[in-house]
């Protein structure tokens, strides 16, 4: 029987995820980590905060950091989510550039790499959705790249099917600095219980609503109720920006929002491996995504 790493023997790091909106992130995250971390949708700027998972690859802890779509910001939400996304790759030991292969060199990946350019940690590129397009088209995508920023590795993949990964992981595992683990072996995610059922909740608003509405709406999640048979009660506001959208949340006789905490409560359920009680509330609450105190409550902060 193998004996287990000593400190001396132990690598960790934080791996920064960057890269524009629907490039992947999410879905490259989860895959990796070979649970759900973070919540993913077809539609863009899914993500809102920082949210980090922990693999363990042998002796070696590598620490992804999935962060929020590099976009053009308006309200003060979209400030803060790209702030969020430039300071994970600050602090990072290093940097996935996650591109999405079928769009290519698009404006947003062009600002982005030209933030990086700026200054950055030891980058690494991830051409995804590479299974989609004529394999002819990767190489000249990549020299494009390369020409605009110094990328120590380069890889195709899929994080849909999981096709690369394998090689990505390796790679990861062997790049991290010696040192000790920054994580306990056991712990999956910094995302709490009650943030991770605010977001579960969120993930079916987007599926499930068009429109406007997945935007202009957060959850929270105001009560966490222990019971005696090993069941959780939880209860979630989601807030709106106008009666229209609550309107719309809410659905015929509450047909809509009836749907959106089924699925969820399963999901959760799934996730948690426990009985879950889901409650959901939907409030008005106009210009929510400009309120310090709201975006705090949802994990984001506004420097400056």
């Amino acid at each position: 029987m193998a004996e287990p790493a000593t400190p001396a023997q132990t690598r960790a790091g934080i791996v920064a995820v960057l890269g524009a909106p629907n490039a992947g992130k999410s879905t490259l995250v989860n895959r990796l980590a070979g649970t759900k971390v973070s919540i993913v949708s077809p539609k863009p700027q899914t993500t809102r905060f920082r949210i980090r998972a922990v693999l363990m690859l042998g002796a070696s802890q590598v620490v992804l950091t999935d962060t929020p779509g590099i976009f053009r910001p308006r309200r003060r939400l979209d400030r803060a989510m790209v702030q969020a996304a430039w300071t994970g790759a600050q602090d990072a030991d290093m940097a996935l550039l996650v591109v999405d292969a079928r769009a290519g060199l698009t404006e947003g990946v062009e600002a982005i790499v030209a933030g990086l350019a700026r200054g950055a940690p030891k980058l690494w590129l991830v051409l995804n959705k590479s299974d989609l397009i004529d394999a002819r088209r990767l190489l000249p995508l990549t020299a494009a790249l390369n020409e605009r920023l110094t990328f120590a590795e380069t890889f195709m993949v899929s994080a849909e099917t999981g096709d690369g990964l394998d090689r990505l992981s390796e790679k990861l595992a062997e790049a991290m600095p010696p040192g000790p683990w920054l994580f306990p072996e056991d712990e999956l995610s910094d995302l709490n219980e009650r943030m991770l059922a605010a977001e579960i909740v969120r993930e079916q608003i987007l599926r499930q609503t068009h429109e406007e509405v997945p935007h202009h709406a957060t959850v929270e999640t105001e009560s966490w109720q222990e019971r005696r048979d090993g069941s959780v009660r939880v209860d979630c506001t989601i807030y709106v920006a106008r009666a229209s959208q609550k309107a719309i949340l809410i659905g015929d006789g509450g047909a809509r929002v009836k749907e959106i905490g089924r699925r969820a409560r399963e999901e959760l359920t799934r996730l948690l491996e426990r009985r879950v009680h889901l409650f959901l509330n939907v409030k008005e609450r106009p210009g929510w995504d400009e309120e310090r105190a709201r975006l705090r409550a949802i994990g984001l902060h506004e420097e400056g």
